[in-house]
């Protein structure tokens, strides 16, 4: 159990409440998330540290199981002590199981010692081309991270030897301190809680088991990925100790700007310039789709500036759904006419009935009187 989770209150970092929808929680890291990331707040620690609690957060309550756990232990601890009741003792097995949380490492006699600790979770920034966000991709992503040293597979022993049993906790990799009613559990002072010891260190990781190397790493980008969301890649972080699972390898996604093309949700939207006389009149007219087909979209007569048209099924497609393209169309007035072309406006003018301010003009005076 993370000693950290009982001094930190995350859904007060996220700024969201206790009882918030994972919905909630999502919306209010991806905000936060985009306010305080290094690539936003160059040469600025305290966003840099702002970021990385922001993602510890949502590294919680952003995972279902996690979020569960975390709640109970803030349950447990707020009435729970600092030490760990022999279960001889009469109600000490109850009161251990918080006790043994806050100290995250206390046990029961005759327990094992320090057992398998999951590896620590790493982030990693990926900017995505705007298609590729849409359609989805698979791509290598180039990180430098601790990981299993590969002079020893991890062992931290050298070539030809192997890790002993640690003599002083008997490969426990905890020792007690009992006091009468009360076992005081630590970590072996000889081991560091590891079980055994390295008689012959690797070179390459100090016996460590683990060294700082790049690495590739293969990453498959759903489609329609949104710009701020975060990949998880499950067992691709760093290395667990004692024969724990790794941790896990967290991707945020920044997607770039079309020069064409924007979203809404699992919609694609983008904006076209048309005649007066294809507003006026109607017309078939041709839109450019992200795959670089053109589409046909029939205007009514009558369009207005600024209007909004769909096309059916031309969006970002999901495994969940498809979305739409929304098209706005923007009706271009000429800034030079030719002779003739004055001369059909004039027309168009002298045979127009009245302009379309007298109606706004007429509610305006009207509206006057009645306030006199």
């Amino acid at each position: 159990m993370q000693r950290e989770w009982f001094e930190k209150d995350y859904y007060a970092t996220l700024g969201v409440a206790q009882s918030a929808t994972a919905k909630e929680i999502t919306k209010a890291y991806r905000k936060l998330a985009r306010q305080y990331h290094p690539d936003t707040n160059p040469n600025n620690a305290a966003a840099e540290e702002k970021f990385k609690e922001v993602s510890s957060a949502y590294d919680v309550l952003g995972d279902e199981e996690k979020r569960k756990e975390y709640d109970e232990v803030r349950r447990s601890g707020s009435s729970g002590g600092g030490f760990r009741m022999d279960p001889n003792f009469s109600g000490g097995e109850g009161f251990g199981d918080i006790f043994s949380q806050m100290f995250g490492g206390a046990r029961r006699r005759g327990s094992a010692g320090v057992g398998p600790q999951r590896g620590g979770d790493i982030e990693a920034t990926l900017t995505l081309d705007f298609s590729d966000a849409v359609q989805g991709l698979t791509t290598e992503l180039h990180i430098t991270s601790e990981a299993q040293c590969i002079g020893c597979n991890g062992s931290g022993a050298r070539q030809g030897t192997t890790p002993k049993r640690c003599p002083t906790c008997q490969g426990r990799g905890s020792v007690e301190d009992n006091q009468g009613v009360f076992a005081f559990s630590s970590p072996c002072p000889q081991c560091s809680g590891r079980t055994v010891i390295i008689e012959y260190p690797c070179a390459g990781c100090r016996g460590t088991g683990r060294e700082m190397r790049p690495r590739d790493v293969n990453v498959r980008i759903p489609a329609g990925v949104a710009d701020g969301q975060r990949i998880r890649l499950k067992g691709r972080g760093t290395p667990g100790t004692n024969g724990g699972p790794a941790g896990d390898l967290f991707v945020m996604c920044h997607v770039a700007a079309h020069k064409i093309f924007g979203r809404d949700g699992s919609h694609l939207t983008v904006r076209l310039p048309i005649t007066f006389a294809e507003a006026a009149l109607g017309a078939d007219i041709e839109v450019p789709t992200l795959s670089g087909e053109a589409v046909t979209l029939r205007l009514k007569a009558g369009t207005q500036s600024g209007s909004r048209h769909r096309v059916k099924g031309k969006g970002i497609a999901s495994a969940k759904t498809t979305g739409d393209l929304i098209v706005s169309v923007d009706v271009v007035v000429p800034t030079e006419l030719t002779d003739e072309q004055k001369e059909a406006v004039v027309a168009f003018a002298n045979a127009s009935d009245g302009s379309p301010r007298d109606t706004v003009i007429a509610q305006a005076k009207q509206s006057k009187r009645a306030a006199s």
